[in-house]
């Protein structure tokens, strides 16, 4: 690698786990000049996680999802840092809003007419040209119709599947499963192997750490590598991309500009949504500017609480609120609205007196604008009202806040209908700007790499490229998806400059 390639300056926008990898790997590549511009004062983005209970919590990303194909457990397996959370989310109780437990051999029936769902779906939805929400239903419903569920009650039976739309609307992150594209929620690729695999008792934290080799350099801080490449507390209000001098130029919150050869933008599609009119001069072009449209944002957040003893049974996993329709006229209407998008409460991994809540949709959303007291009083009367045991005062509370945050505006994407409609992908998002390069760039040799790159000219150079979990084909909304999203952005620039890992190492 010559000396003007090594020095070329390259600034990545976003220090989460797709602005960390990029960056890790662009020095992997032998590219020098490499600064992260964050702003927020700390590493990880969507990654939180921090000091709670008998240890810690993540307030964001929790868990690795899968095994097969997934570079975050074949980064974490091979350090031995993740287990199996188990039965957690299948063993739950479903209790109604007057304590009344549903059985388990008609809460295991129910939960089995949806887990078949999720078998079959991956065929059905090919053929779909409407919503997931109203695919599911449909299903739902017409299983309950056949003669070997005729014997489960249909008040039952809607409470229960009420509350699994909001489970679902989780997943997606989906305010309502309408919005939700059925033809494409098959653009998700699910890693084989388990799906639920927890950080013991280290947190997400611990990806970082691995990305930037903190350990490994026995460095003081987790930025490892990073040290001293990291600018925090500054926001990126104005990116102009289209300069005389083919160089963009940088402007940040606290008046600083810079100017880079190569912008990395890792930024969250809740932040493009809301920012990109005014943040790129000139405004992007209309395919990015459709993309970010069509492409979906939304918000799930959690709720912790910490008792100061365990109240449940050793091998209680949690519980699931179903709502009877004549007790919801109890919140509804008033200041406690908002709990009923609380679907439920388990147990957390190597935190044996906490509970883990969730909340969806605008009612999350609210949440974050509520008192800290608000809505500890809210939960505990969700607590008390489901459970029939003697439920203790608290001794610590912690919620995640991802929409109120202007760096991040929600929790991670999904495809829906507008997705569809706009005729828009991550693959459009993830489309770098270019200049005519003054002379081609030819790769200096040809190699074959899961992280697919677009085609583009030889001639072509990018100076504003695109990362992040949204802009992943098939792995959005996933850890593992934004770290590939980072990984492919710097393989397009070695790819530009005829790199590779080895070469780029020997050179330095």
């Amino acid at each position: 690698m010559s000396k003007s390639h090594r020095d070329l300056k390259i600034v990545v926008i976003g220090a989460g786990a797709s602005g960390v990898a990029c960056a890790t790997k662009l020095l992997e590549y032998g590219f020098q000049n490499v600064l992260i511009v964050e702003a927020e004062s700390r590493l990880g983005g969507r990654i939180h996680t921090i000091p709670f209970g008998e240890n810690v919590i993540d307030l964001g990303a929790q868990w690795c999802h899968g095994e097969q194909d997934n570079i975050v457990y074949q980064l974490a397996s091979q350090k031995d840092l993740l287990e199996s959370t188990g039965p957690v989310y299948e063993n739950y109780q479903c209790v109604r809003s007057n304590r009344e437990v549903l059985p388990d051999n008609v809460a295991n029936r129910l939960k089995a007419i949806v887990g078949d769902s999720l078998v079959s779906r991956q065929m059905e939805l090919q053929h779909c040209s409407g919503s997931l929400g109203s695919y599911l239903s449909n299903k739902f419903y017409e299983m309950l119709r056949r003669p070997e569920n005729a014997d489960i009650d249909k008040v039952l039976a809607n409470e229960f599947f009420d509350n699994y739309q909001k489970f679902e609307n989780s997943v997606e992150a989906s305010d309502n499963l309408e919005e939700v594209s059925g033809r494409g929620y098959l653009d998700y690729w699910e890693c084989e192997g388990d799906i639920l695999l927890n950080w013991k008792d280290k947190g997400f934290v611990e990806l970082l750490r691995l990305l930037t080799r903190s350990r490994e350099l026995e460095t003081s801080s987790d930025l490892g590598v990073l040290e001293q490449r990291v600018l925090f507390n500054r926001a990126v209000k104005k990116i102009l991309w289209n300069r005389n001098d083919s160089r963009v130029e940088l402007q940040l919150s606290n008046g600083e500009c810079c100017l880079a050869d190569h912008v990395i933008v890792t930024v969250s599609l809740g932040v493009l949504k809301e920012q990109h009119l005014q943040m790129f001069d000139p405004q992007l072009p209309v395919a990015k500017q459709r993309a970010i449209q069509g492409l979906a944002f939304g918000t799930v957040n959690k709720i912790f609480v910490e008792f100061p003893e365990a109240f449940w049974p050793e091998d209680w996993t949690g519980f699931t609120l179903l709502w009877r329709e004549e007790d919801l006229g109890d919140i509804r209407n008033t200041s406690r609205a908002w709990l009923e998008d609380v679907f439920g409460f388990y147990r957390v991994s190597y935190q044996p007196r906490v509970l883990a809540g969730w909340i969806i949709n605008a009612s999350g959303r609210h949440m974050e604008s509520l008192d800290r007291n608000e809505v500890l009083a809210g939960c505990m009367y969700l607590f008390r009202r489901f459970l029939h045991w003697h439920v203790p005062e608290p001794v610590s509370f912690c919620t995640s806040a991802w929409y109120t945050n202007p760096n991040f505006r929600g929790s991670y994407s999904f495809r829906s209908m507008d997705t569809e409609r706009l005729g828009t992908g991550a693959q459009d998002l993830a489309q770098p700007l270019t200049v005519v390069a003054m002379t081609p760039q030819s790769p200096a040799r040809s190699r074959s790499r899961s992280r697919s790159l677009p085609q583009q000219s030889r001639c072509d150079r990018p100076i504003v490229q695109f990362a992040g979990e949204a802009s992943s084909l098939h792995y959005y909304s996933t850890v593992h998806g934004a770290v590939e999203a980072g990984w492919r952005e710097a393989d397009r620039l070695a790819d530009f400059y005829g790199l590779n890992e080895a070469t780029a190492k020997s050179q330095l």
